[in-house]
């Protein structure tokens, strides 16, 4: 957290709070950013609880270069600490491969984007579809 301060780009958990908060806490949401875009600051974590105004998130997100995938999903919270570990155990001994072609397969499929404003400025997030904001499914 130290050095992200310096940087010149806004923290990845700024852009997932920024924008959670910017739809106003949809029921759900899944999105890509730029690794280039941001500082990693939730490098490591795959799953895990996110709170953001009211609402608590269950959050999926993978390194999938050249993009961090998010999916979010407005739930309870839940100990996910043991799931968050088999995930990761399961990237490693994947070597990384799958989430890799799944970013560069990523680079084809995304078909839309949308501008999130943080305290660093705009940061550009992509979807492979456009959501409709508030919708369950």
């Amino acid at each position: 957290m130290f050095v992200a301060n310096f940087s010149s780009k806004p923290t990845s958990s700024e852009v997932l709070t920024a924008y959670l908060t910017q739809c106003k806490e949809p029921p759900w949401t899944s999105y890509f950013v730029k690794y280039s875009s941001v500082k990693d600051d939730q490098f490591g974590k795959s799953n895990f609880n996110w709170q953001v105004g009211r609402s608590n998130y269950q959050i999926l997100r993978t390194g999938c270069y050249p993009y961090i995938k998010y999916h979010c999903s407005r739930k309870e919270a839940e100990d996910l600490e043991t799931s968050d570990k088999f995930m990761r155990i399961i990237k490693v001994v994947n070597l990384g491969i799958p989430c890799l072609l799944y970013g560069l397969a990523a680079i084809m499929l995304i078909h839309h984007s949308e501008i999130v404003y943080t305290s660093k400025g705009q940061v550009t997030i992509y979807f492979l579809l456009r959501e409709h904001k508030g919708s369950l499914h």
